[in-house]
């Protein structure tokens, strides 16, 4: 019966008869498989097996190994070289592991921990409507340090001073020992809506990029009409170019430009305060 079981693959190249209760291999010596190369060393240890001529077996694999009488094999040998082999891809792992890491670490660590804080924030976002609370401020402005001039000078006395709007800035409503991540995440979603203050150096500074995504990053998940944009200097479209959020923005919704007011401030600080006094519509709607 186990001759019969080998007809069909005479091509067989390895055996593995360990885990059984065979009793003799006899059948192996008539079973022609003259192609395998290798065979559960099992039977030097089983006391219960019968091996018929195993003196006569002989390796053919490894090459430098080739004519060595089975019995004669140093089977601690394979052992070791198992062992070596299994450190071997084990430090690869190890090192290959470690320089991902380092990688990451190096050139992904920003990404990463912004990738965290907008979960982060859209997990704040979330309890905030469930709690049902209500948001703190009218308007969180993102702006550029270099800008901050212009915006306490101009935009605080026009909008809290005049029509007593609620506004956050930097460096006075955020909380001091916390993340400026965090603070920027609450202050986004604290407000009903957000201002965008963009000049040059707005658009090259890292942290007012990151605003600026959040805030989109916002607008895109509510879609909600919640992000104005106030470009204090008239910025060519190509310089928006890498800018994909905010060029597709200034396609599709109207902005406000502090430029273009020239001798009537007056009309724009109108149209921020009309901006700022429209409720929460569906982008859709305005489509």
């Amino acid at each position: 019966m186990e001759l019969e079981t080998f007809h069909p693959i005479q091509n067989l190249e390895a055996l593995n008869l360990s885990n059984n209760k065979l009793k003799s291999l006899d059948f192996l010596a008539e079973a022609n498989l003259t192609r395998v190369s290798w065979l559960d060393h099992w039977i030097l240890y089983n006391k219960q097996t019968l091996v018929v001529f195993v003196h006569s077996y002989t390796c053919g694999y490894p090459l430098a190994k080739k004519g060595t009488r089975f019995l004669d094999f140093d089977f601690q040998s394979c052992e070791q070289m198992a062992a070596s082999f299994i450190c071997y891809i084990s430090t690869t792992c190890v090192i290959v592991l470690t320089l991902l890491a380092s990688f990451t670490y190096n050139f992904l660590r920003l990404h990463l921990l912004y990738g965290y804080y907008l979960f982060q924030a859209f997990l704040y976002d979330a309890m905030e409507r469930k709690r049902g609370s209500p948001q703190r401020y009218d308007a969180f402005i993102s702006y550029n340090v270099h800008d901050e001039l212009w915006v306490c000078r101009e935009m605080l006395p026009a909008l809290e001073g005049e029509q007593g709007w609620r506004l956050c800035l930097h460096h006075r409503d955020f909380q001091p020992g916390k993340a400026i991540i965090e603070n920027i995440t609450e202050a986004i979603y604290g407000s009903r809506k957000t201002i965008c203050v963009i000049s040059h150096r707005y658009l090259e500074s890292e942290w007012c990029s990151r605003e600026f995504q959040m805030a989109s990053y916002r607008l895109f998940d509510e879609k909600k009409d919640v992000l104005i944009l106030v470009f204090l200097e008239d910025i060519p479209a190509h310089q928006l170019s890498p800018y994909y959020h905010m060029r597709r923005l200034v396609k599709r919704h109207t902005y406000l430009s502090w430029s273009q007011a020239g001798q009537h401030p007056g009309l724009f600080w109108q149209n921020l305060r009309r901006a700022l006094d429209t409720p929460d519509t569906d982008l859709d709607s305005n489509e």
